[in-house]
């Protein structure tokens, strides 16, 4: 059965020590991504007195650009491949994901949360989504 073949792919993948240090590094990772996300948001929006929508692409463009440095070196560097074509394959993920985030930030933002903690909320929430794209397509071996 495919399901049972899942499963135990994924049992197996919660047992290795390894997965878990990667989590760690990639959390490591994305929060410094994170801390630089609402940096540049903070600044897009209050300072550059742009929409928020607009300050989210400009934040998700530098904190994307960042991250995908920091985890091809540090996070998932024993499975490094072509840096163009783990750049895009980081990149269609990072889209994709975005798209997730400005989906819930809006929700948040027209939900009467304040546009910073909405965005704060929003990157929180599609994390996950984020690291699994990552670590089985953008830097699988």
């Amino acid at each position: 059965m495919i399901t049972g073949r899942v499963r135990s792919r994924a049992s197996l993948a919660l047992r290795q020590r390894g997965n878990w240090i990667q989590l760690a590094k990639f959390c490591t990772v994305g929060a410094s991504g994170y801390v630089v996300n609402l940096a540049v948001y903070s600044v897009l929006l209050n300072w550059a007195d742009l929409h928020y929508r607009v300050a989210a692409t400009g934040s998700f463009v530098v904190a994307a650009s960042s991250n995908y440095l920091l985890n091809r070196f540090w996070t998932f560097h024993h499975q490094r491949g072509h840096f163009g074509i783990q750049g895009l394959r980081f990149f269609t993920v990072s889209v994709l994901v975005y798209g997730a985030n400005l989906v819930l930030l809006t929700l948040l933002v027209e939900a009467g949360f304040g546009k910073i903690v909405a965005q704060a909320l929003a990157i929180v929430l599609v994390t996950p989504l984020n690291f699994v794209g990552n670590k089985l397509w953008s830097f699988r071996r």
